[in-house]
């Protein structure tokens, strides 16, 4: 997963102790017998320290993902969950302080060398050095937490996928299961309290992906603060198609005009090809619906298959429309 690299932000203060604590073992161990020694033995503590500081930042920096290169569905996820532009801010901060740091002891171990004690140099060196470093002290806490919140994003995959939509208790778990064979992998998702079921199945050498999302995509918008819409919103950069499950039986406790709106909402809201599948074909209170585009029985596997394969066929066709809309995009790109 795209943000699992990103190791534990350490604080201002675990930086300085870090760095000031290796600086002392450097200078540990060395006689000072004059000038040229102790003039040896504080720079190398001040280029020890500020070594120790700037390699941290430079690594800190290089953990978080070029937010450029991020799969959209991830960066819509990232900016409503943490902020990508505050992000990019913090970490612009750490490389100045990182530069800065640099910059700061070199420019004091040119001032030892001109000095009678480089004692004193050194100690005001160390204090600039805490005060670049206590100025990102906010920026460090916010990265830390940032990475604490993307690492829970779920492992979704940029291929082929199928999102699954509709009311509880309609057999959309059992859908899943039934087309990937196996029990799907629940994966944590920050803004569901159920966490997203994940399941893949293969048709030759193609992968598809079907997610579940529940506490997302089984109840009606009208329900959703503002942040769970945006997190809805950026499953539609995934390569997709929803599929709709209906209780035509209306045996998982929603009335069919209900859930009707509710496809309504999602159909307004994805901008994705959706297919609209009764399920519960084989119970008695089974009602045919004239906007059903298919039926099923997840019980009896009638037309699991069928509604399957004719997903598959709308991702196809869905991924080739998106290839020659950017294909057309580039040709006047190109042309200007």
């Amino acid at each position: 997963m795209i943000f699992e690299k990103i190791n534990t932000v350490p604080t201002a203060d675990e930086l300085l102790d870090k760095s000031f604590r290796r600086a002392t073992r450097a200078m540990s161990g060395k006689t000072i017998t004059g000038r040229k020694t102790a003039l040896q033995a504080n720079e190398s503590m001040v280029l020890t320290a500020a070594n120790i500081l700037t390699d941290n930042l430079k690594n800190i920096v290089r953990r978080f993902p070029t937010f450029e290169n991020l799969p959209p569905f991830y960066y819509e996820l990232a900016d409503v969950m943490v902020g990508v532009d505050d992000m990019r801010q913090s970490l612009s901060r750490l490389d100045w302080a990182s530069a800065k740091i640099h910059e700061v002891a070199r420019d004091h171990v040119g001032k030892m060398r001109k000095t009678r004690d480089p004692l004193p140099v050194r100690k005001q060196c160390f204090g600039r050095l805490s005060s670049i470093i206590g100025s990102i002290d906010k920026d460090l806490l916010f990265l830390n937490e940032s990475r604490n919140k993307l690492r829970k994003l779920p492992s979704v995959h940029d291929e082929p996928t199928i999102v699954v939509a509709g009311y509880p208790n309609i057999g959309k778990s059992s859908y899943v299961t039934k087309v990937t064979g196996a029990t799907p992998e629940i994966a944590p998702y920050p803004f569901t309290t159920k966490g997203v079921s994940i399941g893949h199945f293969f048709v030759g050498h193609d992968r598809y992906q079907v997610l579940d999302t529940p506490g997302l995509l089984d109840r009606p918008m009208s329900d959703r603060n503002e942040i769970e819409l945006q997190a809805i919103t950026a499953l539609r950069n995934l390569d997709a198609v929803v599929l709709f499950i209906i209780d035509a039986s209306e045996t998982c406790g929603y009335e069919i005009e209900d859930q009707k709106r509710m496809l309504e909402e999602v159909r307004s809201e994805f901008k994705l090809p959706v297919l609209v599948v009764a399920n519960k074909a084989d119970l008695p209170q089974f009602r045919e619906l004239d906007y059903v585009d298919m039926k099923m029985s997840t019980a009896t596997n009638e037309g699991v298959s069928e509604v399957t394969s004719t997903l598959i066929e709308m991702v196809k066709k869905e991924i080739k429309e998106k290839e020659r809309i950017k294909e057309e995009k580039k040709i006047m790109t190109d042309d200007q």
